[in-house]
């Protein structure tokens, strides 16, 4: 159920983050050598393709920092984008782009979200290290594991079986023990284990489903982008008050499959 997704009409600019706040994050994660001449290129050798990547994503981030109120993006989350695989997430025929700022087919008219976007809604939900999140739409199950870096646990929901099968036996592949996966309708979200304290969806809605709110926690916020198909979607923060109100404030414009219903 991941959708494609991209930013529209906008200029990259070539400034980024500091250099070696970037350099620094990568040699933590072993994926650039350090000063002394390591053989990190050479064991990974996607290394190089990873911090494009970040430096891509930076830039991206301070274009569109007006919008989306984040001119630049947390360490944690810069950390997770470049930890995780993204070549394991692509069918084998699109290796050589794993790591292009871009969308990619992974199959049964689906594709796995630009990194972009995985970072910017991943820094939008503001998720802490304790954190039970749901997600709308596995997909690959890409961003699920970008969550997983950076929350207890992850509760991952897709309705297409094979898409949904593919991507929980990889994600137990790769070691990943902090999400649980489910075939099923995201719009009614997971309410055996609600309330959440934040919630991700993959897919545009036209409106957003009253279930997934219902299974906010107080204080919770829920990032998803919103859009009938063939209209402008516009990803949406939506924050649920103590009261139970919720206030939403609108980001990018942005292009995602839509969010389907089972029958």
């Amino acid at each position: 159920m991941r959708g494609m997704t991209r930013v529209l009409g906008r200029t990259r600019l070539k400034a980024m983050v500091s250099e070696t706040k970037r350099r620094s994050i990568l040699r933590t994660l072993g994926l650039v050598a350090a000063p002394a001449g390591g053989g990190a290129q050479a064991q990974d050798p996607y290394a190089r393709a990873r911090e494009a990547l970040l430096k891509d994503i930076e830039a991206m981030a301070r274009d569109t920092g007006a919008e989306t109120g984040r001119a630049t993006f947390s360490a944690r989350v810069m950390a997770a984008i470049a930890k995780v695989p993204r070549h394991r997430f692509v069918p084998a025929s699109y290796g050589a782009l794993a790591y292009a700022n871009q969308p990619l087919p992974i199959g049964h008219g689906q594709t796995i979200s630009q990194p972009y976007i995985v970072a910017l809604m991943t820094e939008l939900l503001d998720a802490k290290p304790g954190d039970a999140v749901l997600e709308i739409g596995t997909g690959s199950g890409y961003q699920a594991a970008v969550l997983a870096e950076l929350v207890q646990q992850v509760y991952s929901i897709e309705i297409i079986e094979p898409v949904g099968k593919n991507a929980a036996a990889l994600l137990q592949q790769l070691g990943y023990k902090n999400i649980s996966t489910r075939i099923g309708d995201g719009y009614n979200g997971w309410p055996e284990r609600a309330p959440f304290d934040a919630i991700i969806v993959t897919a545009a809605a036209a409106q957003i489903p009253p279930a997934l709110v219902a299974q906010l926690k107080p204080g919770a916020r829920m990032v998803i982008p919103v859009g009938a198909e063939g209209e402008v979607q516009f990803l949406h923060v939506m924050v649920k008050r103590a009261d139970g109100s919720i206030s939403t404030q609108r980001s990018l414009p942005v292009r995602f499959v839509p969010l389907t219903r089972s029958n």
